[in-house]
């Protein structure tokens, strides 16, 4: 017979965190967005509800702002530590530039066999619209104070200077993504090519060492921590937008920038 003592005995949890979307520092309206000030209720919530076995972080993001990135990884790493609790991030569709710069925040990263990893690089882009409008008798009139001010305006042509500017930004911000992989990752990584912004699939990407194994969320964490658990999911609260049924003026008026993103890696946005 059961003891009907065992009914009363606490289970263990693992606490479950989805990272989707691109990472800016804030939604735009009715856009999917992540930034450190939007899932740091999340995160504190996945440590410290109780005292989780582990913490599973199922990524899905083709990256975005560096600093964004930069900080919900340190978040998640700072709270780890603090409490002794271990990460493991799963890859759904694309982990790579900021999404990578997340999944580097655990201590084991899963990928399934389709997953799209790496993009260790930084990419600006934009348009030139000085013939365009010179052709519509549009006159431009800017007025700084500063002669670095209007870096790359779109409405002028493009000066040397200012490129030369760019990339000296974007090394720096290089430098900083080389130095928290190879922080994380350390004697993992194999290879000399690994930080040129090209990517990996799956099981390539766990030969390079950017992942540890081929594995989902559910089997990998019974397999980990036994049977006897349950998972917790940590979910935010929906946008009012979308909580009012209107996906598609959601999608109209914040979606178009971050399918660009998404579309980076032959996707389509969530």
């Amino acid at each position: 017979m059961r003891n009907p003592l065992s009914l009363l005995r606490r289970r263990g949890v693992v606490s479950v965190i989805r990272l989707v979307g691109v990472i800016g520092a804030g939604a735009r309206f009715g856009a999917s967005s992540l930034s450190d000030a939007g899932v740091a209720p999340l995160v504190e919530a996945a440590f410290s509800r109780g005292k989780p076995l582990a913490v599973a972080v199922a990524i899905n993001s083709p990256g975005g702002s560096a600093a964004q990135s930069s900080l919900i990884a340190a978040r998640i790493r700072r709270i780890a530590d603090e409490k002794r609790i271990p990460v493991h991030a799963f890859v759904e569709d694309v982990a790579a530039s900021g999404g990578y710069w997340l999944a580097t925040a655990a201590d084991r990263i899963h990928v399934d066999p389709n997953s799209i990893l790496g993009s260790i690089g930084v990419i600006s882009a934009s348009f030139g619209f000085q013939d365009f409008i010179a052709r519509h008798g549009v006159e431009r009139r800017l007025h700084t104070a500063g002669e670095d001010k209007s870096l790359l305006d779109p409405f002028r042509p493009e000066r040397p200077e200012d490129v030369v500017r760019l990339k000296r930004l974007q090394e720096v911000i290089h430098g900083n993504f080389i130095d928290q992989v190879k922080s994380r990752r350390g004697e993992r990584l194999k290879g000399d090519d690994l930080f040129s912004g090209d990517i990996w699939i799956g099981r390539a990407a766990v030969d390079v060492g950017l992942a540890d194994e081929v594995g989902h969320l559910v089997p990998t964490m019974r397999r980990l921590y036994g049977e006897d658990f349950r998972f917790r999911m940590v979910t935010p609260r929906r946008p009012l937008i979308r909580r009012l049924g209107l996906p598609g003026v959601a999608d109209a008026l914040g979606g178009l920038e971050d399918r660009a993103v998404w579309a980076r890696f032959g996707l389509a946005a969530p």
